[in-house]
């Protein structure tokens, strides 16, 4: 397996799969690092897309494994590639957040993750906000 930013040559791919935001938003985030993706050879695996909440604070806003790549610790390890990557950047905590009724949350619950909030919209289940902590720092927002 291979991690790496994704480029402009894998649009087309990710395009194909990541149909959650408009194309000029999954080009604007190839465009400034902030889409990793995984491949299995030269097959696309999945891909975590992440934005700045706050504009300080990393939050992963898609995590994703191809169906026929679950189960085989690619989330886990484009998880942990994405969070050394923001440790190396100075972050000190990640968030992210997944809805109360999908098995995310204990996906990233097992990498350490922690509940530290929620939104409820209306009609909507209620939305877990997670966070972890980078190298142990204790600190609240932004690069040291």
């Amino acid at each position: 397996m291979t991690i790496r930013y994704a480029g402009a040559e894998d649009f087309p791919v990710l395009r194909r799969y990541d149909r959650h935001v408009p194309a000029e938003a999954l080009r604007d985030g190839i465009a400034a690092k902030r889409v990793l993706a995984a491949f299995h050879g030269e097959s696309l695996a999945g891909w975590l897309r992440y934005n700045l909440f706050w504009d300080n604070t990393p939050f992963v806003n898609m995590l994703y494994c191809l169906e026929d790549c679950r189960g085989q610790g690619y989330g886990g390890r484009l998880l942990r590639y994405w969070e050394a990557e923001m440790e190396k950047a100075g972050f000190r905590q990640v968030l992210t957040s997944t809805l109360s009724n999908e098995q995310a949350q204990f996906f990233y619950r097992k990498h350490g993750y922690a509940d530290c909030g929620a939104l409820l919209l209306p009609g909507e289940p209620l939305e877990i906000i997670l966070r972890k902590d980078l190298a142990g720092c204790g600190a609240a927002h932004g690069p040291a």
